[in-house]
């Protein structure tokens, strides 16, 4: 039984990849042929979920890019997973008019009107091609998921739905419906395919008030409506007990020192650093080539090579939430081990090798039958080990040449003591003006999080600041607009909000640096966070387990159960929940979400599990997130 929402989704898939018939072992074994057409949106999200082989495997031998040119396959039907969007219905018009397939069945990610439908109908009819569309269905599935405890909304496009077009100045009442229609149909899609109706609480007085109420209203039409309602009375409330699990819906100005935090987990490290997009990570490696490789005049030659981390990988599922020191030390191990094995299967090679009928080979043969039997099943699995061992090394290494270039334990050590109200160990104006630490951009990270969460500071004094980092070229556009935000949040948000973890170094890599590792650490601080709640974290916290905190105590409780909408109406469980789905309008990261995850951890106990979804609009880094805020600041 699929219980996360991943599982439900690839289900889903894969049910339509089978003419939206449940797969059985026939088919499964011999699958009919056909043609998958996708557009940006469905290439999106069948990517991180199903590899080319698996697609193969379901008798998918092309797949298509809806608006790329195509050539008429007439014998095969071909199966569309595309936007209700009017380009392509009207590409799909065209299809059926140069009658490229033999059949149609047309699913759309989200659900398509009424009006778009009859267009189809009238251009088939003309077309004369009523009896190839087989099927047309609508598959609500308007989300990316990219974890099991993870999804977004949008990857291709998402400008249109970010923190700039939510927050820009000059955004028209008709455009913020529009985003908000889009990010409630997506939510509405994420209940759908996990048919559950959950309670929704949200702040008051922003964007994510209009979603919740949106949602809301929306999830509610759809009950009413019993004989075509998406949310079937068989269906499973909750997988963990019969209670409802609860979905927060926050707005990004709850926390913006978050996102642009530097971080120091290996996930939020890659996604930071290396922009991991869609569970893909790319690197430029270095091509060695020859005796000219060491000369000064010659640039190395670089190549770009892309990385899958699949929930299949298991260094990357034991690894991606801890802290980048533990995973170097910890991918060495594995190194080590394989090496262990390869030297076995080495010595037995050698066993094997040797001449004549002399006695050790006799008495070797016959110890190493059943190793060797061992030794020939385990090959592809030593050989898909090494394939990650590698992947990893590289992926690490790219990590480390990054830190080291840009100082980022110090910028992370620094801000998570001004996080936690510790004293630092270098003024915040030492580093500014070192032109050694980081790129411009990380210095307005951390001037940005010293004024969000570190002791207030007078105009001039920020004034002063500002003339430093220009100094240092620093594009300082993005400051001024969080100096605008600050005031009209009038502090409502109390800056005691961020508790931070404090920090403590151990000892430095010791076994990294005894065991002639691949990672030269030198100069690396091995820090080691001590675990906090992020604001996220904390509201979440407070709503769950039905505590009190000033920050969510007005919250609005929404339930699309009851029959009566009313916006006062008041929380009605008295039992704290198992389950919560936590949503972010304007953008999330791996580093909230992080945090999410390690929360519930702590809080499961055995035969008790708390579970937490994160979702979020679109997964920015720090830098895409700055960018973002460089332009509405550039627009004041």
């Amino acid at each position: 039984m699929a219980t996360s929402l991943q599982e439900k989704q690839i289900n889903a898939l894969k049910r339509m990849l089978n003419f939206n018939q449940p797969p059985t072992k026939t088919t499964n074994a011999e699958p009919q042929w056909k043609v998958l057409v996708y557009d940006r949106f469905g290439q999106d999200i069948i990517s991180p979920l199903l590899t080319v082989k698996e697609l193969r495997d379901f008798g998918v031998t092309l797949h298509v890019s809806l608006h790329s040119d195509r050539d008429p396959i007439p014998d095969v039907p071909a199966i569309y997973f595309v936007m209700p969007t009017d380009d392509n219905i009207q590409r799909i018009c065209r299809d059926f008019q140069n009658q490229l397939y033999e059949s149609y069945y047309l699913n759309f990610i989200s659900a398509v009107s009424r009006q778009k439908l009859e267009d189809l109908a009238n251009s088939a009819i003309q077309a004369n091609a009523v009896q190839q569309v087989a099927k047309v269905f609508d598959q609500n599935l308007n989300f990316i998921s990219l974890e099991n405890e993870l999804f977004t909304l949008r990857h291709q496009a998402r400008e249109s739905i970010s923190y700039y077009a939510i927050n820009k100045g000059d955004v028209k009442d008709t455009e913020m419906e529009a985003i908000m229609d889009s990010i409630v149909d997506s939510l509405f899609s994420v209940f759908v395919t996990l048919s559950i109706v959950p309670i929704i609480r949200c702040p008051r007085g922003n964007a994510a008030e209009m979603v919740a109420e949106k949602l809301d209203k929306k999830l509610r039409e759809n009950l009413r409506d019993a004989r075509n309602s998406l949310f079937s009375s068989e269906g499973v409330p909750g997988q963990f007990s019969f209670q409802r699990p609860l979905l927060v819906i926050l707005d990004r100005n709850l926390d913006l020192a978050t996102m642009l935090h530097h971080t120091w987990t290996y996930q939020a490290l890659g996604h930071d650093v290396l922009d991991l997009q869609l569970n893909r990570m790319e690197i430029e490696e270095v091509i060695e080539d020859g005796p000219t490789m060491n000369s000064p005049a010659r640039k190395p030659r670089t190549k770009k090579k892309t990385y899958d981390l699949s929930s299949k990988d298991k260094i990357w599922m034991s690894q991606k939430g801890h802290p980048f020191p533990e995973v170097a030390e910890a991918v060495q191990e594995e190194l080590n081990a394989y090496r262990q094995e390869e030297g076995e299967v080495k010595k037995l090679k050698a066993a094997l090798g040797l001449e004549g009928e002399d006695d050790t080979a006799i008495s070797m043969l016959s110890d190493n039958t059943a190793r060797l039997t061992s030794a020939v099943t385990s090959l592809p699995e030593l050989l898909e080990k090494k394939r990650q061992i590698d992947m990893h090394m590289n992926i690490a290494t790219a990590l480390l040449e990054q830190i080291k270039a840009r100082k980022l334990d110090t910028y992370f050590e620094t801000e998570e003591k001004m996080m936690s109200k510790a004293a630092l160990n270098k003024s915040l104006m030492d580093i500014i003006s070192d032109p050694e630490a980081g790129k411009p951009e990380d210095k307005v990270r951390l001037f940005i999080i010293a004024l969000i969460c570190g002791p207030p500071m007078t105009d001039a004094e920020i004034d002063q600041y500002c003339v430093a980092l220009q100094a240092a070229n620093c594009d300082i556009s993005s400051i001024q607009y969080v100096r605008r935000w600050k005031s009209y949040t009038k502090l409502q948000a109390p800056s005691s909000q961020y508790a931070g973890g404090g920090i403590s170094s151990t000892s430095m890599f010791s076994s990294l640096l005894s065991k002639g590792s691949q990672f030269v650490m030198e100069g690396v601080k091995n820090l080691v966070v001590k675990g906090h709640n992020l604001p996220t974290t904390r509201i979440v916290d407070a709503l769950m387990e039905l505590k009190s905190l000033p920050d969510a105590d007005d919250f609005h409780y929404f339930d699309p159960k009851l029959l009566r909408a009313d916006a006062s109406s008041v929380p009605r469980n008295k039992s704290p929940f198992q389950e919560a789905y936590v949503f972010m309008v304007g953008g999330g990261n791996y580093i909230e979400f992080q945090n999410l995850i390690d929360y519930a951890q702590s809080k499961s106990a055995p035969g008790m599990q708390k579970k937490i979804v994160y979702g979020c609009s679109d997964l920015v880094n720090a830098a895409q997130f700055l960018n973002q805020l460089s332009q509405l600041g550039q627009e004041m």
